[in-house]
């Protein structure tokens, strides 16, 4: 196969993931860290476009990358406004929105326009692969029970895309030929129902519904919320941190880290293990409901993010899902890998680069 050389750029809050890959394969990668003195001095996350840019070149320089051998660039797709899965060609229009914050600010934002920047100069197309806000929600699922209130489309798109296919090829078939129900167990749970290569229902993984998940409380008895809204207990910083940040593992056991809980329960710590079961329980439920979302016709049921080590937590979920399809585990997520995928994908005419407007 002829070679296709990426530069995949992946930032985070105080960090900057790159990779340079041959086809699939690490030829180079390496997290820049960036110091919060750094950074203190952007008022806006788009303003340090530039510093983390050279900071990228000087890092490929360093260690012998040309940029002449690169065939595209993929950077990470950040808060756009809402769109269908796949990958997109970076655009001028993109760029102005990533730029301004169009759904809000985030550090991923940078992924594109750095992108861009780079790939402009060397005259190579540049992509974005299954951002954040993928939507590709039925009609029916928008609907919540009250008009003021509208389910939305937030959720580990990248990875779950990204191990549906892996899924897809390993049953011999295309992605889009199955049906599929996707668990990412991370710091946020995200259980989406893939009906033919559209994820036509997840929970809102980023401070919404569906199971709660280390650190996010997720769907919450939403009368007792109101209640406590207005108890005068509590700012409205600190109930937004009780559903996101202090929330599930964190609000019960004082610790986000799943694999500390896990050694707890194992310990003999009962709370621990209630807890940590009611978690998988939780996301069992989910996994049900995708089901009938798919009229029961389920092709396989996947199980990725880095809670997909515990062989005891994906135990308690096959028990209790298995009658419904056969269980596929990938753990971990490989981010950069997935973004190389995409770009692969449409320089190899697999797919066609969508265009942003």
């Amino acid at each position: 196969m002829e070679k296709i050389r990426q530069l995949i750029i992946n930032p985070g809050s105080t960090s900057t993931k790159i990779a340079v890959f041959d086809n699939e394969e690490v030829v180079f990668e390496k997290t820049l860290r960036h110091q919060t003195e750094e950074l203190v001095g952007y008022d806006k996350i788009s303003d340090q476009y530039e510093f983390r840019m050279n900071i990228i070149l000087d890092a490929l320089k360093e260690n012998n990358i040309e940029l002449s051998s690169l065939s595209s660039i993929v950077g990470r797709g950040g808060l756009l406004k809402p769109i269908e899965g796949g990958t997109y060609s970076i655009n001028e229009v993109m760029v102005q929105d990533l730029k301004v914050g169009v759904m809000g600010e985030h550090a991923s934002n940078l992924g594109g326009m750095i992108a861009y920047s780079i790939a402009q100069k060397l005259n190579i197309p540049s992509f974005i692969v299954d951002p954040v806000v993928v939507d590709e929600f039925d009609d029916i699922a928008r609907i919540s029970g009250h008009p003021n209130f509208e389910r939305t489309s937030i959720f580990h798109a990248l990875n779950q895309k990204a191990v549906a296919r892996r899924c897809a090829k390993e049953l011999g078939k295309e992605y889009n030929e199955l049906n599929l129900i996707v668990v990412h167990l991370g710091g946020g749970v995200s259980v989406g129902a893939h009906k033919k290569g559209r994820v036509v229902d997840v929970n809102n993984a980023l401070d919404g519904d569906g199971p709660f998940s280390p650190e996010r409380s997720g769907s919450l008895p939403i009368g007792a919320v109101v209640k406590a809204c207005f108890s005068g207990k509590y700012t409205k910083e600190q109930m937004a941190k009780m559903i996101k940040g202090n929330g599930g593992l964190n609000a019960y056991l004082n610790t986000n880290d799943a694999k500390k809980v896990s050694e707890m329960a194992e310990a003999g710590d009962e709370k621990a293990k209630l807890v940590y079961d009611a978690m998988a329980y939780q996301v069992s439920k989910s996994i049900g409901e995708c089901a009938v979302v798919l009229d029961g016709k389920v092709d396989g049921i996947v199980i990725t993010g880095g809670i997909a080590y515990d062989k005891d937590f994906v135990k308690f979920i096959s028990n209790k899902v298995s009658f419904i399809s056969k269980i596929f585990v990938y753990p971990g997520e490989d981010e950069l890998l997935a973004l190389a995928q995409g770009g692969i994908r449409v320089i190899k005419g697999e797919e066609k680069a969508k265009i942003y407007a």
